[in-house]
């Protein structure tokens, strides 16, 4: 009997150590895994940085296109024989870009860091291949610093256009870099004072070199954001510098406008007008972010275009160029697939007399005229992807007169097809 019970004591015993040793080679439990998070605080598509209270976005977008009788992006040509055999009139651009936007809360306020940064070719040109990197700024506490959009700009061209459009101060498609601050003082009202890069706003002068720069560019405006829509009033100054043998010139170019953007839901669910008007002196391109001297040749004639911000007319003498340019745009949404929009500028360039005479000679008048009239329609098949038509007349009223010399029209297109990828 002692000896049954020492047996069976004994085999509870080893299944007991047996158990406990299988348990022991058991995967020991994972912790919890930490799940992203949806980051509800600043609009869709943001996430919780797993271990951290900042929430990031990713987007961007893909582009391919083809121009017809313009530079890329739907660029108007400046300089270009019109009926030449070796004018490039088909273009075609690829862009790709990946954005990344960076939010999170603090005591004063949402700190935000943003970058849009990509790729380009034009024409295949691998050899060319080109980084495009239009925006890296940090926001916080009301601070702008960094690559953004200028806040003297009101006016949207992509919201009406493809275009990189010669008259209108958008920055928009390439960005400036700007130290700014926005107070907001409630009911959509706010004040910016910004001290922006001027280089891309230097158009230079005429009989002399442009100077080292001493200090930015100031700019400042007043607007309104309201259901109706926006308003703006906008004002810069410009350094004007100039280097040369017989002209060392220092003085002050500036440049207002005004914009207004007026939503009209009874003609259409997201139908918009918008239009701004800028005046400028010594400061073209604020009157066109894409000003530069024109000279269109068709035939046996030329259509000139100069663009200076100053012109020398003599010994340490500057005269300051003005212009002024308006610019306008509808877009009316026909359903939830299509959208078409109809837009146009207008712009005036001018030299006084002493001016003109360096330029053109005696008894020339160097003022001249732009205007640009278009229609771009989007179709979107399914969600984020465009496919537009653009199609735009330009003209430009020549400067000058004489044999040789007339005023140039012509028509440009183009075609793209955009996938964008942003929540």
């Amino acid at each position: 009997m002692k000896m049954v019970k020492s047996l069976l004591l004994g085999t509870a015993a080893g299944l007991v150590a047996m158990t406990g040793a299988q348990a022991a080679d058991l995967p020991v439990k994972a912790k919890p895994v930490q799940y992203v998070k949806i980051c509800s605080l600043y609009g869709a598509g943001f996430y919780y940085i797993p271990g951290t209270d900042t929430c990031i976005k990713l987007g961007g977008w893909v582009r391919a296109e083809m121009n017809f009788n313009a530079g890329g992006s739907f660029n108007p040509f400046h300089v270009a024989t019109l009926d030449s055999r070796g004018l490039t009139f088909e273009t075609t651009r690829v862009r790709g870009v990946l954005t990344l936007d960076a939010r999170s809360q603090t005591e004063y306020g949402t700190l935000r860091s943003y970058i849009a940064a990509g790729w380009q070719e034009t024409n295949n040109d691998w050899a060319a291949n080109a980084t495009y990197a239009p925006r890296a700024f940090v926001q916080w506490a009301g601070f702008t610093a960094g690559r953004a959009q200028s806040f003297f700009d009101f006016y949207s061209t992509p919201a009406y256009s493809n275009t990189t459009n010669v008259l209108g101060s958008d920055t928009g498609g390439q960005g400036d870099t700007v130290f700014a601050y926005t107070a907001q003082f409630g009911n959509g009202l706010s004040a910016t004072v910004s001290a922006e890069d001027q280089t891309q706003r230097t158009t230079g002068y005429f009989g002399t070199a442009t100077a080292g720069r001493q200090w930015p560019d100031f700019v400042a405006n007043l607007r309104l954001d309201q259901a109706w829509g926006s308003a703006q009033v906008m004002g810069a100054v410009h350094q004007v510098r100039t280097n040369g043998a017989f002209a060392n010139v220092d003085d002050v170019g500036w440049a207002a406008g005004v914009g207004v953007q007026v939503n009209l839901p009874m003609l259409g669910q997201g139908d918009t007008l918008a239009t701004q008007f800028t005046y400028a002196k010594g400061a073209l391109n604020y009157v066109g972010s894409g000003l530069s001297a024109f000279a269109i040749t068709s035939g046996t004639t030329t259509a000139f275009g100069p663009a200076f911000d100053g012109v020398i007319t003599g010994v340490d003498t500057l005269d300051l160029t003005e212009g002024w340019s308006v610019v306008a745009g509808y877009q009316h949404r026909w359903n939830a697939n299509w959208r078409t929009s109809l837009y146009g500028t207008y712009g005036a360039i001018m030299y006084n007399d002493a001016a003109s005479v360096v330029l053109g000679g005696v008894g020339q008048d160097a003022d001249w005229k732009f205007w640009q009239v278009g229609s771009r329609t989007i179709w979107t098949p399914v969600q984020n992807l465009d496919l537009s038509v653009d199609v735009m007349y330009n003209n430009l009223d020549t400067a000058f007169s004489g044999p040789g010399v007339d005023s140039k029209g012509w028509w440009q297109g183009i075609f793209r097809v955009q996938r964008n990828f942003y929540p």
